[in-house]
């Protein structure tokens, strides 16, 4: 079904892994919107509680675009190719399942901008993180001056925008680029573990929760108005009656069979 990527679903999860281990993991344009359909397909699937993306080998997660395709683009070329992209990154920050980069080795570029999309992100020891566009001659194309800001605030943005040095993994997490930092044969345990808490919460209070924190950014939209909207509308669905029932009567929450989140 894919060229450059693999998909796999493991009881709750869906797996993303880039399989270009011979290119370091490189995005090519085939690569993003085979990236974009697995997740949109995943979140088309109701028995799908979390994705997974995540880079084949151990030397890199996506070590930025492939250079090869665009060095000959003109101007028009080039404004399609980021157009493109960020449409790939809204998919995966706007998925109504959360998305938990599994990030393992270099992650540059194009790569630093996919993992940054993803709404958690679980760094192995040996991850190196950068925006190195600058050595040629451009601007990250897929969202990565935006969303660098939000995520580090803009002086920490705008070091690693400027100098294009990579940044190693103890040092991401300390300035909240990354969640977790691992040891890389524990990366995919973390990653599971992180997702089986994530799954033990209603999912359609998840997906309210993604909504309302990409709300804030948006710029068409008030943030706490949208809030006010979802905190009443959660009081409609099945999952508020369940989590509240399980609280009163002291018990676990069971929210698998609770009717599916239309709204």
């Amino acid at each position: 079904m894919y060229n450059t990527i693999l998909t796999e679903i493991k009881g709750s999860n869906f797996w993303i892994t880039i399989n270009r281990a011979d290119k370091m993991n490189a995005l090519n344009i085939e690569t993003l919107q085979e990236i974009k359909q697995a997740v949109e397909t995943a979140n088309a699937n109701d028995q799908v509680l979390c994705i997974f993306l995540t880079g084949a080998g151990e030397k890199a997660f996506a070590a930025g675009a492939d250079i090869s395709e665009f060095a000959d683009f003109s101007e028009e070329e080039g404004t399609k190719m980021a157009a493109e992209g960020h449409a790939v990154m809204f998919t995966i920050e706007q998925s109504r399942q959360p998305v938990i980069a599994l990030v393992n080795g270099f992650t540059l570029g194009g790569g630093c901008e996919l993992a940054i999309a993803c709404h958690l992100r679980i760094a192995s020891e040996n991850a190196r993180f950068g925006q190195p566009e600058v050595n040629l001659g451009l601007v990250p194309g897929y969202g990565g001056t935006q969303r660098l800001c939000d995520i580090v605030g803009k002086g920490r943005a705008m070091e690693i925008l400027m100098t294009g040095d990579a940044i190693k993994a103890p040092r991401a997490y300390e300035i909240g680029l990354v969640n977790y930092v691992v040891p890389i044969e524990n990366l995919y345990e973390k990653g599971e573990e992180l997702a089986r808490t994530i799954a033990g919460k209603s999912p359609k209070a998840i997906r309210s929760v993604i909504e309302c924190v990409n709300a804030h950014y948006a710029k068409d939209i008030d943030g706490f108005n949208y809030e006010i909207t979802r905190f009443g509308k959660s009081f409609s669905t099945d999952d508020f009656k369940e989590g509240t029932q399980a609280f009163l009567q002291k018990r676990k929450p069971d929210f698998r069979n609770a009717e599916s989140f239309s709204s």
